[in-house]
C-alpha cells in the first residue's frame, strides 16, 4: 500500500498547473530527509532528530573509542582508534551513503578544528562545486553548484535562512567565521518539509550546541597572516567555551572570533567593451562631421582603461551564544544568538584614461570586430584615490523547541528574527579624489591589444601632458577633477517560523508542516552626484587651460609613488611609469580649507554649474534609488519516507510535495530626467536634471506546487543506485523588484544610462533528475558517478535597450537623448545537464590518501558571440571543474595539499560600463588553477600548530568580454602564508 498511492501523489503534482500572477519571492532549501546512523561518532542533522537524539554527544571527540565510527582493524584482531581528517572523512561517507538524496558533507575534524580557513575554500572540494573570488581580496565569496551560481544556492544557518543586505539572495562566504563550524552540507536534491526554493543547492551551515558536546569544553585558536605585496602580519584568534550541568538538564556554550586579513592587489582594468556601430573614416586619421555620421561598420571599443593597486583590510568578528534547556528525554529547547559584523577597508591608487568612441582615430580591428590599435587626441589623464569602506552586519536569533509527545510522534517548532545592514551609522561607503590634466594638456594616446586576456593586457602609449611622457607625473601641471563620494545603505529584516509533525513507525516516517517567510528589504544611494558637489573644483586648472579647477596642489598631498613597471608578473602589456600616494581625505580637506564659494570668491571653483556647496563634500539622498520591498510566503509540506526490499535488497523511498505561495509589495520613488546640462569644466561629463519624485506601489503574487521523489537501492553492501526527481525555483533577488526607472544625475557624454527594476519578474523553475551509483568498497574509500538533468524555465534576463525618456534632449547631439536602459525580464527555457565523478581513497592504515573529483556539464543554450541582438541568452555560470586532495594524517602529524582547476565561465550579463548597443555585453572569468597547502601537529593531546600557504602557486585572476583578447580585469593578489596554534581541552 505504501508504495501505491506515493506515486499518484507525485503525479498528481507534476501535472498540476502553475498559478502565477505576477513577481516573485523568497528562497531556501533542506537538508536530509533522513537521519545518518544513529551513533555517536556520525552527527545527525540539527532538524531531523527527536528530542531524545538532540541530547546526544554529536562530535567524535565525545564519542567512545569503540563507536564504529572511530575505528579500524589492523587486519589482526586489534582496533586502532581513528581520529582528525581521516575520521572526519569517514564521518562525511556516513552521512552521504544513509541519505535518501544527493547529499555531500564537510564536517569539523574536532571541536575548533575545520579543513579550511573559510567556508566557500572547503566546499570547492566537493564535487560539483566551484567558487568565486574576490578579485581584489583573492577570497573565495561565493559558490557555484552544478553550473548554478550565486542566487541560486540557499545558505542556511541550522537549517535557517539569513538575511543579507547585499540586495540578494547568496551571502558573501568571506563574512561566515570557520573557526567553529561543525558541519557543512551540501544538498543538491531537495526536502520538501524544510524547503525546494534552490535549483542549485542548499548550504547548510551547522554550528555546536552544548549538548553536542557534555560536560565542559574549552577550545581556542590564534594564528598570524602575511600576504606577498602587504608585508604585515595581522592576527586572528578565537574562543569556545561550552558547559552542561551535571545533571545534564541545562547547558550553555558562547564563541567569539576576530579575523583580520590584509592583501595589496595589482589590478589593470578596462570598464567596459560597448559594442556599437562606427565610421569607416575611422580608420584613417581624420573625419569630416558628414563622414562620422555613416556609422556602417559594427565593432567593440575600450571604454576606460587603467591599471590600481587596492590595498584590502578585511576585518570581521563572530559571535555565538546557545542556551539549551534539556529537563527530561522528551523536551529539548535550543535559544542561540549568530552575530558577525565585516568591515573591509579599501584604499586605491590609480590611473585611468577615458574613451570615446566618436574620437577614435587610426582604428584597426580584428576578425571580430574589437578595437586591437587606434589613438584618440585630446585623452585626459586621471589619476584617482579612492577610501572605500563596507560593512556588513547581521544578527539572527532563533527558538527552536522539539517534543517527543509519545514514541512515535514528534513536533517540532522553530522561529527566528534576522537583520543585516550594510553600512549602518555616519560611514562613508566611497570616498574619492580625481586629479590630472586635460585639455590643452590632452595626448594623443594610442591603445593596443597584444593578445589574450589570459596572459596579456593593453598597452598604452603617447602619454603624458601634451604627449610629453618625461612629464607624466609632473605635480606642477596636475590639477582638481571631480569628486565623487556615495554610500549604499541597505537593510534587510527577515521573519520566518516552521512548524513539523513527525510519525515514525517501524519503516515508514510521515512528516507534516507549515513555514512562514517575511523578508523585507530596504535600499537607499546617498552621493554628491546627486547634488552635484562632485563637480565643485572639476575642470583640472589653468595648466590646462580651464577656469575651473585648482592647479597646482600642494606638494604635501603627495606621498610618493607606485611603480608600474612590472605590475603584473608574467603578463605581456606596458603601462605609464607610476600612480601616486596621495589620501583623499586630505585632497577633499584641503579643497574644503579654501573656504565657502558662496560666502567669498575662489579662483577655479566651478560657479557655472554647482550651487549649494558651502565647502563641505556631503552626500545627498538619491531619490530615485529609495525602495522598500516586502516578500511573503506560506509554505505546506507533507513528505513521507519507508523502507523495504526488493528481492531483497534494501529498497529506501521518499516522497514529498510542497505548496508555496509568494505575495510581493514594491515601493519606490519615480523620477524622469528633465534636461540635460553639459560641463563647462570637463567636456566629457553631463549632468542630469530629474523631475520631483513620486511614490510608486506595486504588488504581484504567484504560487507553484513542487514535488519531489528519491529513491535509494543498495545492490550489494558496498554498491548503491540512487534516482531522485524534483520541481523546484529560485526567486529574483529582491533589488530587483522595485518599480520605478532610476536614472543617475552624473553621467558622461555618448555613455547616458538608466535602470529600471520589474516587479513582476517570476521566479526560474527547474525539473531535476539524478542518477547516481556509489561503491563504498572499503573503509574511508569510495567511487562514485552522478548523472543530472536540468530543464529550466523562466529565466531571468538582463536586457539592455536604447531608449528615449521623457523627450529630453541631449546637448551634444541637438537630438532627444538616447539612453542604456538595462532591465530584467523573464525569458526563455534552457537545459543543463553533467556528469559528477568522486573518487576517495585511504591507503589502509599508512595515513596517505586523496580525494579527487570533476565535474562536466554542458547546456543547449551556450553563449553565441556572434549574436548582436539585444536579446541575447545564454545559461551563466556553466564550467568544467576538477579538484584533488591529496593528504598524509598520522601520529598527530597532518598535511594536505588541494589543487582546484575551473574552466573558462560565463560569469554574468553586464559590464562596468554596459552602455552598448548590442545589449548586455558578457563577462566571462577565465580558466584557473590554484594550489593551497596546509599542514598541523599535535604537540599533545590539547596542543597543536598548524601552518597554511594559499595560492601556492600565486594564480591570478582575469575576465574579458565578448572576446578574449577583451580584457576587463586581471588581479594579481599573491599568496598568503598562515602560522598558528590551537588548544583544546
Amino acid at each position: 500500500m505504501k508504495l501505491a498511492y506515493a506515486p499518484g501523489l507525485i503525479a498528481l503534482a507534476w501535472t498540476t498547473p502553475v498559478v502565477a500572477q505576477q513577481s516573485q519571492g523568497n528562497l531556501q532549501s533542506s537538508t536530509t530527509s533522513q537521519p545518518a546512523a544513529q551513533q555517536p561518532a556520525v552527527p545527525v542533522p540539527a532538524n531531523t532528530t527527536t528530542a531524545a537524539q538532540a541530547g546526544l554527544p554529536q562530535d567524535p571527540a565525545t564519542a567512545p573509542d569503540g563507536a564504529p565510527g572511530n575505528q579500524i582493524s589492523d587486519g589482526g584482531g586489534a582496533d586502532i582508534v581513528v581520529t582528525g581528517l581521516r575520521e572526519s572523512l569517514q564521518r562525511n561517507l556516513d552521512v552521504k551513503r544513509e541519505a535518501i538524496g544527493v547529499v555531500d558533507v564537510i564536517s569539523a575534524e574536532d571541536i575548533g578544528k575545520f579543513p579550511d580557513s573559510n567556508v566557500a575554500a572547503s566546499l570547492q572540494r566537493l564535487p560539483g562545486v566551484s567558487i568565486q573570488r574576490s578579485g581584489s581580496r583573492g577570497e573565495p565569496t561565493g559558490i557555484t553548484v552544478r553550473g548554478f551560481g550565486g542566487d541560486f544556492n540557499t545558505t542556511l544557518y541550522d537549517g535557517r535562512r539569513i538575511s543579507t543586505a547585499t540586495g540578494g539572495r547568496q551571502i558573501d562566504f568571506s563574512t561566515v567565521g570557520v573557526d567553529f563550524i561543525g558541519q557543512l552540507s551540501v544538498l543538491k536534491t531537495p526536502d520538501m518539509s524544510l524547503a525546494a526554493s534552490s535549483i542549485g543547492a542548499t548550504v547548510n551551515i551547522q554550528f555546536p550546541n552544548p549538548f553536542d558536546h557534555p560536560g565542559f569544553r574549552l577550545a581556542a585558536t590564534a594564528s598570524g597572516s602575511l600576504q606577498d605585496r602587504a608585508d604585515r602580519v595581522v592576527p586572528t584568534a578565537g574562543l569556545l567555551i561550552s558547559s552542561t550541568n551535571d545533571a545534564e538538564t541545562f547547558g550553555v556554550l558562547a564563541s567569539a572570533i576576530y579575523t583580520r586579513r590584509d592583501t595589496d592587489t595589482n589590478r589593470v582594468y578596462v570598464s567596459g567593451w560597448p559594442g556599437g556601430r562606427y565610421a569607416p573614416c575611422q580608420t584613417t586619421a581624420s573625419c569630416t562631421t558628414e563622414q562620422l555620421a555613416d556609422k556602417s561598420l559594427v565593432g567593440w571599443f575600450p571604454q576606460q582603461y587603467g591599471a590600481e593597486q587596492q590595498r584590502v583590510e578585511d576585518e570581521r568578528f563572530d559571535g555565538r551564544v546557545s542556551f539549551q534547556f534539556h529537563p527530561n528525554d522528551d523536551l529539548m529547547i535550543t535559544l542561540d544568538n549568530n552575530f558577525s559584523r565585516q568591515k573591509v577597508t579599501q584604499n586605491n591608487y590609480a590611473f585611468g584614461v577615458w574613451f570615446n568612441q566618436s574620437d577614435l582615430r587610426n582604428v584597426t580591428v580584428d576578425e571580430n570586430g574589437t578595437f586591437v590599435d587606434f589613438t584618440q587626441a585630446g585623452s585626459p589623464t586621471d589619476f584617482t584615490s579612492a577610501l572605500n569602506k563596507e560593512i556588513l552586519q547581521t544578527n539572527q536569533t532563533g527558538l527552536n523547541v522539539k517534543y517527543d509527545a509519545s514514541e512515535n510522534l514528534t513536533f517540532e517548532a522553530d522561529g527566528a528574527y534576522a537583520k543585516s545592514w550594510r553600512n549602518p551609522g555616519d560611514v562613508i561607503g566611497s570616498l574619492n579624489a580625481d586629479i590630472g590634466y586635460g585639455g590643452l594638456l590632452g595626448s594623443n594616446s594610442r591603445f593596443t591589444v597584444p593578445g589574450k586576456s589570459s596572459d596579456s593586457f593593453p598597452s598604452l602609449s603617447n602619454y603624458g601632458p601634451a604627449g610629453d611622457s618625461t612629464r607624466w607625473a609632473d605635480t606642477s601641471l596636475i590639477g582638481s577633477h571631480v569628486t565623487v563620494n556615495q554610500t549604499q545603505r541597505n537593510t534587510d529584516e527577515l521573519w520566518q517560523f516552521r512548524g513539523v509533525a513527525t510519525w515514525k513507525q517501524e519503516d515508514l516516517s510521515v512528516r507534516l508542516g507549515g513555514q512562514y517567510y517575511q523578508d523585507k528589504f530596504n535600499f537607499r544611494n546617498e552621493s554628491t552626484f546627486v547634488n552635484n558637489f562632485w563637480q565643485a573644483y572639476a575642470g583640472y586648472g589653468a595648466p590646462s587651460g580651464r577656469a575651473t579647477g585648482i592647479a597646482p596642489l600642494p606638494s604635501s598631498l603627495y606621498r610618493g609613488s607606485i611603480s608600474l613597471n612590472d605590475f603584473i608578473p608574467g603578463f605581456k602589456g606596458s603601462l605609464p611609469p607610476s600612480v601616486f600616494l596621495f589620501s583623499p581625505v586630505d585632497y577633499q580637506n584641503y579643497l574644503s580649507g579654501l573656504g565657502n564659494p558662496q560666502a567669498q570668491n575662489i579662483p577655479g571653483f566651478n560657479y557655472p554649474e554647482v550651487s549649494g556647496f558651502t565647502g563641505r563634500f556631503t552626500q545627498a539622498l538619491d531619490a530615485g534609488s529609495v525602495r522598500d520591498i516586502t516578500e511573503k510566503t506560506w509554505a505546506l509540506f507533507l513528505t513521507t519516507s519507508f523502507q523495504t526490499e526488493i528481492a531483497g535488497m534494501p529498497f529506501f523511498f521518499s516522497a514529498g510535495i510542497r505548496n508555496e505561495n509568494t505575495h510581493i509589495t514594491a515601493n519606490g520613488n519615480g523620477t524622469v530626467p528633465i534636461s540635460i546640462l553639459t560641463s563647462v569644466a570637463d567636456p566629457t561629463l553631463l549632468t542630469v536634471v530629474l523631475s520631483q519624485p513620486q511614490a510608486l506601489t506595486s504588488k504581484s503574487n504567484y504560487n507553484y506546487l513542487l514535488p519531489s521523489i528519491d529513491l535509494r537501492l543498495e545492490i550489494t553492501p558496498e554498491l548503491l543506485v540512487r534516482f531522485d526527481a524534483s520541481r523546484t525555483l529560485t526567486r529574483p533577488t529582491l533589488n530587483l523588484l522595485y518599480p520605478q526607472l532610476n536614472v543617475g544625475t552624473g553621467q558622461r557624454v555618448n555613455a547616458l544610462t538608466a535602470a529600471g527594476g520589474n516587479p513582476a519578474l517570476l521566479p526560474y523553475l527547474a525539473d531535476n533528475f539524478d542518477v547516481a551509483a556509489e561503491w563504498y568498497y572499503q573503509r574511508n574509500s569510495y567511487l562514485s558517478v552522478n548523472a543530472f538533468l536540468k530543464n529550466v524555465s523562466n529565466f531571468i534576463v538582463g536586457g539592455v535597450t536604447r531608449q528615449t525618456i521623457n523627450g529630453v534632449i541631449d546637448p551634444t547631439t541637438n537630438a532627444p537623448a538616447s539612453f542604456a536602459v538595462s532591465q530584467q525580464v523573464n525569458g526563455p527555457d534552457a537545459t543543463v545537464r553533467g556528469i559528477e565523478v568522486a573518487w576517495q581513497h585511504v591507503f589502509g592504515d599508512s595515513g596517505f590518501g586523496f580525494q579527487a573529483n570533476a565535474t562536466l556539464v554542458d547546456t543547449n543554450k551556450p553563449y553565441d558571440d556572434q549574436d548582436i541582438s539585444q536579446s541575447g541568452f545564454a545559461v551563466t555560470g556553466l564550467a568544467n571543474s576538477a579538484n584533488f586532495v591529496g593528504f598524509y594524517d598520522k601520529n598527530g602529524f597532518q598535511i594536505r595539499a588541494a589543487l582546484n582547476w575551473r574552466d573558462k565561465y560565463l560569469l554574468q550579463f553586464g559590464q562596468n560600463q554596459n552602455t552598448g548597443s548590442f545589449g548586455a555585453e558578457p563577462t566571462f572569468i577565465n580558466e584557473s588553477f590554484q594550489i593551497d597547502l596546509s599542514s598541523s601537529y599535535d604537540i599533545n593531546r590539547n596542543f597543536s600548530v598548524f601552518g597554511e600557504v594559499l595560492n601556492l602557486n600565486n594564480n591570478r585572476q582575469s575576465s574579458h568580454g565578448r572576446f578574449e583578447n577583451q580584457l576587463l580585469d586581471v588581479f594579481d593578489y599573491g599568496r598568503r602564508y598562515t602560522l598558528g596554534v590551537r588548544y583544546r581541552f
